[in-house]
């Protein structure tokens, strides 16, 4: 599939069912090696139109690049990570999505490619504490005069959330659904 322009936003969001499980693997550079049927549904591609594709041919305007900044530091040096990611539909689409990304090794150990295991998120989480922590985000990166400042501003705003909450950013997620309301300001 040749890179044509991002499609229009409808403002639908997409549902999958809460047994599913949404997987993609990539090689080292994000590429799409596997994706599977729910993925290709969730997204509305075929298999073939994947293939091939770097992962953020789905990626949501409305999603802080410096969450995604977050994750490759993170795989990249060789540890999983959990995050709430909305990704766009090739038909301008919405989904959100749990997401559980980790590298995958080879016999020595080397990192050769990431495997994410997406599952239907916790819509209580979303509306009560992640879509406004995005839109801070959104909001930090969109008044950084380039896209590297925006970049630094938004993980510097991540930084200071955790700092705030005294966690590393897995605790930060993985205690969302404990009923603790989130200051993010």
């Amino acid at each position: 599939m040749s890179r044509s322009p991002a499609p229009t936003l409808t403002g639908v969001e997409r549902t999958f069912h809460a047994g599913e499980v949404i997987v993609t693997k990539t090689d080292l550079k994000g590429r799409i090696t596997y994706a599977n049927d729910i993925f290709q549904r969730a997204s509305a591609v075929t298999e073939r139109q994947a293939l091939g594709q770097p992962h953020n041919f789905i990626r949501h305007p409305d999603m802080p690049r410096s969450v995604f900044k977050l994750m490759w530091d993170t795989i990249s040096a060789g540890q999983e990570l959990f995050a709430y990611v909305v990704n766009r539909a090739m038909n301008g689409d919405h989904y959100w999505v749990y997401a559980h990304v980790t590298p995958s090794f080879n016999d020595a150990g080397e990192i050769i490619g990431y495997h994410s295991n997406r599952r239907e998120p916790d819509r209580q989480i979303l509306e009560r504490d992640i879509i406004p922590f995005y839109a801070q985000l959104r909001d930090v990166e969109t008044a950084a005069a380039s896209p590297k400042q925006a970049l630094a501003a938004g993980s510097e705003a991540i930084a200071a959330c955790l700092a705030k909450h005294n966690v590393e950013y897995d605790e930060f997620i993985c205690t969302l659904g404990q009923g603790q309301r989130r200051d993010y300001r």
